[in-house]
This record gives structure tokens, C-alpha cells and sequence, in this order.
């Protein structure tokens, strides 16, 4: 058995160089996974130890009675393993028994070897992908102190990750679904040490809503005593839509009876649409997200945020809101939401668009979420009126069984009112592709891993150089699925959509739900998490934080990088935004992954011999440079983000020129590594004195897009990537004003107001590791301005 064990360790060096070989980025576990294999006649045994710091898990019994065990190893723990074996097979015996030293731990042991995938393989052993190159979706058991570890190394293998709501929380494990390669899994395992087993994933809708139907309203009731419901003042997403059913498990401690409300009181407050109800689907997800997961696992849940609704639509009986009336309809609900809760925080949500009107041009409903947003209805030139954040949807792709009817998303153009600037405008992704209803079989996913959803519409047929870059920011829409032939589509199955509530809770109390409805009420969801976490950030930093979130999955980037130019990389947002969002990365900064966040006031224009721009802020960024010069060449990237709410002015010309819709525009310039601090200044001073506050023309390679191509909206961020000791000297962020109507309409004697903007700059070290949170915390907290009077 020395001989095994000794074999064992230099097999798994061998596997741990060639991991180093192959990914060199690769930290490595810190140790060496083994298979142990007991004697038939040994019951379930134990026999990791705390005190050497072993674990054991993937325990498994074959047909035969042979039991095995995966136990992974710390580099410091290989000697004392090799000495007990050797103190068992020639130390000297001792006790009266006449057995050897260690016997209890040692004779249990049939044989030991290097453990390899399979150790881990805990699903028929036959359903194994045995191709290095195949992809699946894999159920990765984790041992939650290396849950971290985990998920950053998966970032780096290429793995896709569900969603943070798609995890399925036990008191010693926690599932995460990743969607790779085998050879991708098989790094992932050795490399981190944190997998207790794998499995094929298989969680999905269809489990509760066919295979689990009749066991639903118990697993309904463990979850909602398994729930900290949210105190009455917490923030709450209020949602624009048929009303809610609050009688719901699910919803009903989270939704008073007085927020169930209506623009027009003899449409009352209950869910009035057919079937499980659109409203109540849109209640649960804005509430609880995708019930899967947490239907599925054992954890406690804190719901830190509430659900309002203001009914927006008519029932049956009442005759239909008119075309042009829904801005109006907007403002109304809104108005009765905050006369109802005035001192409540809240995010509006509403799915509801015009299916007749594309969002290429502002229109009157557009015009008035804008409005709203800034919270513009009265004049202010203080800027102490409240500001809302306002999530609406991007507009679905219109059922078809002709699937070459709607192949090419790029036909068609988000839908009014989706061009809001002010407004968190929401298109789709999927990761569902896994089909499981009976008839099905053959068919396959419309859209595969982390690509555009095939309901979401996007805006590449927009104005690109005026309009919004729209969407935002894409969630979880759920998959349409295409037969053998590839002619025909169906939306809808339950297996490749979201879980949510219904409003027939007697009879079929949750639902398959999917489009753009389910991704903009899981959209208003986070933007209520990260209230409920940050009560001192504005909507306009909601908004910053969500977007600075956001990654590109695989195959968005792959399509980024396609782009040959910074307008074709550009259009890839008018497809899927900025990418998908991350609550965990938005509500807090890991070590490696710092965010900088700043909350401002600012006066773009001022009176003096005719209407002037007024002030710039500069910041100082808190880089830690001796850290970053120490880096050297190595790859570092900053991504910088710019929120604030214009003031619409939907004028005659608004179209043709952005500056007559925009009340004032702001930009951001970051300081060039050779240049020095007053020249950064003069520039950019310079640069607001050209007609319109034209960005100055001084190159500045680097970007993802580039300034030029992300003029467009209330709302810009960026990329920058090049070497640490570059970026030591590049300290310093520009935010200036541009032309807007409170300058060039005189008349209307707006030049004297103010504005609020949010700014976020973290910085990446995506290859090594290194603590930069802590040098720049000890330096600066938060960014803070230096005001400088424009001239």
C-alpha cells in the first residue's frame, strides 16, 4: 500500500504539471486528489481528518459492494499520510491486540490511486462524456470555503456559470451549474481543490410543474417559512402591469393589501389576465428571481425588498387604453405609487411596450419616462426633486412556427418605449437549453449557451449615431426550441423557461414564465437588492452599479472581438447591452476587482456675457502606483461609468440633434500616461469651448469602444486595457459638460441648474493576484472631486 500511495502522489504531480503547462494562469490547490478504495466488508467510514486538514467526498458504492472515496490532500499532509502507512506495514507492535500502530485507519483501505473525473462522477457512469472537446451542463457540488475559488477559476477556464440565483444552497454544499468542456471541467477539479462531486445538471421547471405537480404546495410552504419576509418601510419594485393575485404563499407577506392599486379604481387590483396572469408572474421573479433553485435547496432566504402594483391595463369589460394615452398612464401610476408610500424607496418596473411603434425615434411616452426618471413634472433648478429608476423591456420577437420568420433578430427594432434614456432598458440572453418535454426529444435549442435570446429584440435598425444605445443590460429571457428540420419554432416549453408564480394558486400555483417580461422583472429585482444593501445611492447609481456589473458571456465576446472596427465592436451593445449584470459584483468589491464610486452634483452652464459652460470635476484616482509599476507590462483593465438623468425636451429637431433633447450631456476623459496634469486640464477645458463641447481629438488607444462611439444616451461606460505601469500614471478622470437645451434655449432661463451624475472606475488585475483593495482603501475611500471653473 506504500507503494500505491507513493505512485498515487507522483501521478497527481505529473496531472498538476501538466495543469501548469496547459493554463499557467493557474494557481493550483495546494494539494493532490486521491481515489480510495475500502474493503467490501467496511461500512461508510470516515476518514478525512480535521487535523491534517483531508477532506473526503464523491463517495461511491459500485454493484459489487466496492466503496470509493475522492480525498483531497494538502502538500503538507503527504508526509504524514506516508508515515502512517509506513508505521502500519514495519512499525513495531505494540498494543496487547498484536495489532499493527494506525490499524483502524489503514486496514479499511483496499487500495489507493491518483483519483481521476470519474472519482467525481456521481450519475449513471455510462452518461460520463468521455470526448475532452464535449460541452454539457455540469452540476459542480462545491464545498462553500471554496466556492470563491471555484467561480474565478471557471472565469478563467472560459466556463459559463448560471446566474448567483441559480446555485442551490445546502449546509455543506453549494451546487453551481457550469455549462464546458469536459477538459474544462477536469482542470477546474484539480486545479482548485474545491469540488466535492460532479453531476450532469438537470434542474428545471419542468421538475415542479410536471414531475413534482402534486408535492407543489408543500414545496411552496417550506420555502415561504424558509423566507425572511421584508419589513414594511423596506424598498420595493413596483410594477406597472394586470395586477397581482396576493393571495400567493409567495407573494402575500411581501405585498400589502393598500399597494395593490390601480390608475383607474373600478379596474381593481387583481391580476385580470388569462391564465397563470402576467402581473403575478411578474411579482414572483421581481421577488424571488427564477424559482428553481430556491424551491429546490435548503437555505434560508432574506427578501430585503417588497412588491407594489399599479394596474396599467384595462380587464376585460373596459375598453383598451388609447395608443397615445400611455404616457399619461405612466405618469399616473407612478404619481399614485409615491402619494400611497411617500417616504418609500422604490424601482419602477414595466414590461408592458407598443407593439406598433419602434424605439428609433423619442416619442411622448419615451418623453415622459424621461421625464419621470429626472423627475422633471415641476421645475427645479435645485435638483431636490425625487429621481426614479424606471426598468422597462426591450420588446419581444413575435411568436412564429415559421422559424426563418424570425432567425434574424436584427429585423426587429426595440419597441416604444424602450428608447428612454433615462430609463434601464432590458433585452435578453439564455442559458437554458436543456429541452425535457416528451415529444421533444429531437428538437433543439433556438439559441445555444449564452447567446442573444431569441425573443429579445435589439436597436441595430435604431439611428446609431443619435439614438440611446439600447439595450442596457440583458437577463435570463428562457429558449424557444426548433424541430428536426430546422422550419419550425415553439416557444414556451417549461423545461427551457423561468419558474415563477401564478395567480391560480388552488390549482397551478407556479408557471413556466419567459421573453422580456421575465428578464425586465429580474432586472427591477437586483435594482431593489442593491437599494435595500446601499440606502445612500441614488437611481442614477443603481443604474452605474448594475451596468459596471455586467460581463459579456463567451459567445457575446466572441462576437465583440469579431468587430473590425470600434463601430462594429459598438453595435455589439445595440445587440446585447453591456452584458449580463452581477449582483454580488455590484453590491461589493473583491480584492481583485475594485470599484471607486462617486455620487455628484454639478452645474454644467452659467450666465456671464451669454450662457457659458460653468465647471468640470476632476478626480484623483487612488491607484496604488508603486504596486502597479511593480507590475510592470502586466495586463490590467479599467472600466470607468457614467450615470446621470437628462431633462427630455421632445421638441421639433430633438431627432436630428441630440443636444436640443438632452438638458445638458456630461463626458469623461482619463488623464494620457505622458501627459501632465495641467495639460490634462487645458485640454479638456479646451475641449468644451468648440461648438457642442466636442471631446478633444488627442488619441487615446486602449478603449473597447472608444469616446466617440459611446456618445450616444444618459449613460456611458468604457474599457480601457493595457499594462499596469501605464496605468500608474493615468490618475486622473475628467468629467466635463456638453451642450444641452438648458444652454442653447435661453428663453426658457434653465442655465442656472444643477445636475446629478454617479461615476464608478474599478480596476481588474484579471491574470495575477494581488490585493489592490487594501493600498488604495488605506489612501481614499471614495473618489472625490476637485471642482474647476470652466473658462
Amino acid at each position: 500500500m506504500a507503494e500505491e500511495l507513493r505512485t498515487a502522489f507522483d501521478q497527481a504531480d505529473q496531472t498538476q504539471s501538466a495543469l501548469v503547462e496547459e493554463i499557467p494562469d493557474l494557481e493550483g490547490s495546494g494539494g493532490i486528489y486521491l481515489e480510495v478504495e475500502l474493503n467490501r466488508l467496511t461500512g461508510a467510514e470516515i476518514i478525512e481528518r480535521k487535523t491534517e486538514n483531508t477532506r473526503q467526498s464523491a463517495e461511491k458504492v459500485s454493484e459489487d459492494g466496492t466503496r470509493t472515496i475522492a480525498l483531497f490532500v494538502p502538500d503538507d499532509a503527504r508526509d504524514v499520510l506516508e508515515n502512517i502507512i509506513s508505521d502500519y506495514t514495519e512499525g513495531e507492535i505494540t498494543s496487547k491486540s498484536g495489532s499493527p500502530p494506525l490499524a483502524g485507519r489503514v486496514e479499511p483501505i483496499e487500495h489507493i490511486r491518483e483519483a481521476r473525473l470519474r472519482t467525481f462522477w456521481r450519475d449513471d457512469q455510462d452518461a460520463l462524456p468521455t470526448e475532452p472537446q464535449e460541452q454539457i451542463w455540469w452540476a459542480l457540488w462545491c464545498f462553500p470555503d471554496s466556492l470563491e475559488k471555484v467561480v474565478a477559476t471557471a472565469g478563467t477556464l472560459g466556463l459559463q456559470l448560471g446566474t448567483n440565483d441559480t446555485f442551490l444552497h445546502f449546509p455543506e454544499i453549494i451546487v453551481v451549474p457550469a455549462y464546458g468542456r469536459v477538459s474544462s471541467i477536469e482542470l477546474l477539479l484539480f486545479a482548485t481543490g474545491g469540488i466535492a462531486e460532479l453531476r450532469r445538471a438537470t434542474d428545471n421547471p419542468l421538475v415542479f410543474t410536471q414531475d413534482l405537480k402534486d408535492d407543489i404546495p408543500a414545496f411552496i410552504d417550506d420555502l415561504a417559512e424558509r423566507v425572511t419576509w421584508p419589513q414594511a418601510d423596506a424598498p420595493a419594485v413596483c410594477l406597472l402591469d394586470t395586477g397581482v393575485n396576493r393571495a400567493h404563499p409567495l407573494i402575500e407577506p411581501a405585498l400589502s393589501i393598500d399597494d395593490l392599486m390601480s390608475v383607474n379604481e373600478a379596474w381593481g387590483g387583481d391580476d385580470h389576465d388569462g391564465g397563470p396572469g402576467h402581473g403575478t408572474g411578474m411579482a414572483g421573479l421581481s421577488l424571488h428571481g427564477d424559482l428553481v433553485a430556491p424551491l429546490a435547496d435548503q437555505s434560508n432566504h432574506i427578501l430585503a425588498h417588497r412588491v407594489e402594483s399599479v394596474k396599467i391595463l384595462p380587464p376585460n369589460g373596459f375598453p383598451p387604453n388609447e395608443p397615445h394615452s400611455y404616457g399619461p398612464i405612466t405618469l399616473s401610476a407612478i404619481a399614485k405609487a409615491e402619494i400611497q408610500n411617500p417616504l418609500r424607496d422604490r424601482v419602477f418596473c414595466m414590461a408592458v411596450t407598443n407593439e406598433n411603434r419602434s424605439g428609433a425615434e423619442n416619442s411622448a411616452w419615451s418623453a415622459s419616462i424621461d421625464q419621470a426618471a429626472a423627475g422633471a413634472e415641476l421645475q427645479d433648478p435645485d435638483n431636490l426633486s425625487p429621481k426614479r429608476l424606471i426598468v422597462v423591456a426591450a420588446g419581444n420577437i413575435p411568436d412564429n412556427s415559421n422559424a426563418a420568420a424570425i432567425s434574424d433578430h436584427d429585423a426587429f427594432p426595440m419597441q416604444d418605449p424602450s428608447q428612454a434614456w433615462n430609463a434601464l432598458a432590458i433585452g435578453g440572453f439564455t442559458q437554458k437549453t436543456a429541452i425535457a418535454e416528451q415529444g421533444y426529444e429531437d428538437w433543439t435549442p433556438s439559441a445555444a449557451v449564452g447567446e442573444a435570446s431569441p425573443y429579445s429584440r435589439n436597436s441595430i435598425l435604431w439611428n446609431s449615431s443619435k439614438s440611446a444605445f439600447k439595450p442596457d443590460l440583458v437577463f435570463e429571457t428562457g429558449n424557444r426550441a426548433i424541430s428536426p428540420s430546422g422550419q419550425e419554432a415553439v416557444a414556451g416549453l417549461d423545461s427551457i423557461s423561468l419558474l415563477t408564480t401564478s395567480k391560480e394558486v388552488d390549482t397551478n400555483p407556479l408557471t413556466g414564465f419567459w421573453a422580456t417580461s421575465a428578464a425586465t422583472a429580474q432586472a427591477a429585482r437586483m435594482a431593489a437588492q442593491i437599494s435595500a444593501d446601499h440606502p445612500d445611492y441614488w437611481p442614477e447609481t443603481v443604474r452605474a452599479l448594475m451596468v459596471h456589473s455586467a460581463r459579456w458571456t463567451p459567445p457575446m465576446l466572441e462576437a465583440i472581438d469579431l468587430g473590425t472596427s470600434r463601430r462594429d465592436k459598438a453595435d455589439s451593445i445595440r445587440r446585447f447591452g453591456y452584458g449580463v449584470p452581477n449582483i454580488v459584483r455590484a453590491s461589493a468589491s473583491a480584492a481583485d476587482d475594485l470599484a471607486l464610486v462617486a455620487q455628484n452634483t454639478i452645474q454644467p452652464f452659467r450666465k456671464d456675457k451669454g450662457i457659458r459652460f460653468n465647471e468640470a470635476h476632476i478626480y484623483e484616482l487612488p491607484w496604488p502606483r508603486e504596486v502597479l509599476e511593480e507590475l510592470g507590462n502586466t495586463a490590467v483593465k479599467l472600466k470607468v461609468t457614467l450615470s446621470y438623468f437628462i431633462e427630455p425636451n421632445p421638441s421639433f429637431g430633438s431627432v436630428i440633434d441630440p443636444a436640443r433633447y438632452q438638458s445638458f450631456g456630461l463626458r469623461f476623459d482619463l488623464k494620457r500616461s505622458r501627459e501632465s496634469s495641467a495639460d490634462f486640464h487645458r485640454r479638456n477645458n479646451a475641449a468644451t469651448q468648440v461648438p457642442g463641447g466636442a471631446a478633444a481629438s488627442t488619441p487615446d488607444s486602449g478603449w473597447l469602444f472608444g469616446k466617440q462611439q459611446i456618445s450616444a444616451g444618459s449613460l456611458h461606460s468604457d474599457i480601457w486595457e493595457g499594462v499596469a505601469v501605464e496605468l500608474a500614471a493615468r490618475n486622473q478622470i475628467y468629467i466635463r459638460p456638453i451642450n444641452g437645451w438648458w444652454r442653447e434655449r435661453k428663453g426658457l432661463k434653465r442655465f442656472d441648474d444643477k445636475a446629478r451624475y454617479a461615476l464608478i472606475v474599478s480596476l481588474e488585475t484579471p491574470d495575477v493576484e494581488i490585493d489592490l483593495y487594501t493600498p488604495i482603501e488605506a489612501m481614499v475611500p471614495t473618489l472625490i472631486p476637485v471642482g474647476m471653473e470652466i473658462r
